[in-house]
């Protein structure tokens, strides 16, 4: 397949990606019995879940119907191909990442990407801080890499480890890392940085690279790619972070699944603490088979995909007067060449409110969230319409929408 046209500063030119990638979109498209069944709605809410490709719904069925057993704890061979069904399930992760060097990662199954983050906050972070010490917050973004980080200072402070938490900087006009500020922030007691791949309000790509020069190499990095895993390619051979943790639902498996990828290079070995309990096999199990359907699909055919559609959208939203768009506003226009959304929009209208606005599309079939989006406290706090397109998503679905909320105006 040729390589569709991107102009020197990433954008996509979005005619010529939609019209090169429509036929391969419309036969992933047909793989989500979902999305099918209901042609008359457009699901616009993926970065909350993901919907799940018929493969991974018969993984689920034949694994309950001819496997389904516990892991590690018995010698039978259902047992055993489960205990063997994780096991690899840690090595199809590790692929999936682009581990450079899996013989000394570990790679922990949680319940998502929320359980993920306090599991390393408390577990692990307490081994690696002392008295004095600095941590760097994402203060607007997910408060799931928020609170965890602050229930660590409170646990520290309580054992007389008094750590400072330090506000991660941001540039309020694109709402991407302020990386400059970043680098006078940093000193020799920043020991941890918290931050997110893409901000699931925004759109953005934070642009990890960056931090890892701003904060230099001794600091850990812990990145929430919630909204990138399943998205657009994620390499940890190119991103130089310490800690990956994710969620399998918005990657296209079953709720209540998700993993913490750990390089254990710096700071003390990753050993979540106390004893694990029975494993969700088969949301691993999905997971695994998710992770599949992705590299087969192609996360970065993926990602051309929805940062198409996101380009499409804002550039009708921007010439309603109606409507605010929140994030970058140097990248609204189709042939804008800033960073694009990475398949997320918010914005709000200056007259209705978010939570009315949301009833109001759903009665015309669009599926979209309303709400202040768990951001932190540094974030949006007047609510706001998200939507946050997949690979099953097509510039129909774009098109119809905003020939809606033009009537809204």
């Amino acid at each position: 397949m040729t390589t569709p046209r991107i102009d020197t500063q990433g954008a996509p030119v979005i005619e010529e990606l939609t019209e090169e990638l429509r036929e391969w979109q419309r036969a992933l498209r047909a793989q989500f019995p979902i999305i099918t069944a209901h042609p008359e709605l457009a699901y616009l809410d993926s970065a909350a879940t993901a919907q799940k490709p018929q493969a991974v719904l018969d993984t689920v069925h034949t694994y309950l119907t001819t496997t389904n057993a516990n892991a590690g704890r018995g010698t039978y061979t259902w047992a055993n191909r489960t205990t063997s069904l994780v096991e690899q399930a840690r090595d199809r992760i590790r692929r999936f990442l682009n581990d450079p060097d899996p013989t000394r990662s570990a790679v922990h199954f949680t319940s998502g990407t929320t359980e993920g983050l306090r599991t390393i906050a408390r577990d692990w972070l307490p081994g690696l801080l002392a008295d004095g010490d600095e941590i760097v917050v994402p203060v607007a973004d997910h408060e799931a890499n928020i609170a965890p980080w602050l229930e660590a200072q409170r646990q520290l402070a309580r054992q007389g480890v008094h750590i400072r938490v330090r506000p991660m900087p941001y540039q309020q006009a694109s709402g991407d890392y302020d990386h400059t500020a970043l680098t006078e922030l940093a000193g020799p007691r920043t020991r941890f940085v918290a931050a997110s791949h893409i901000h699931h309000v925004y759109g953005g790509n934070m642009n990890i690279h960056r931090i890892r020069r701003a904060v230099g190499p001794h600091a850990v990095i812990c990145l929430d790619a919630a909204q990138s895993i399943g998205h657009l390619p994620v390499s940890v051979a190119d991103l130089d972070v310490d800690f990956v943790v994710f969620s399998g639902h918005k990657a296209m498996a079953l709720p209540g699944t998700g993993a913490v990828w750990a390089r254990q290079s710096r700071g003390p070995e990753f050993t979540p603490g106390g004893w694990s309990g029975s494993p969700n096999t088969v949301g691993i199990a999905s997971l695994a088979t998710a992770l599949d359907w992705l590299d087969t699909a192609g996360s970065d055919r993926i990602g051309q995909w929805t940062v198409a559609l996101a380009a499409r959208l804002t550039d009708g939203l921007r010439r309603l007067d109606a409507y605010e768009i929140l994030g970058c506003q140097s990248s609204l226009a189709a042939d804008a060449s800033a960073q694009r959304r990475q398949g997320i929009v918010t914005f709000r209208h200056h007259a209705i409110d978010s939570g009315d606005l949301g009833f109001v599309l759903f009665s015309h079939g669009f599926m979209v969230r309303s709400d202040q989006h768990c951001q932190g406290s540094a974030g949006e706090r007047t609510g706001s319409v998200r939507v946050s397109l997949h690979v099953y998503n097509t510039a129909d679905e774009i098109d119809r929408l905003l020939a809606v909320l033009a009537t809204l105006g």
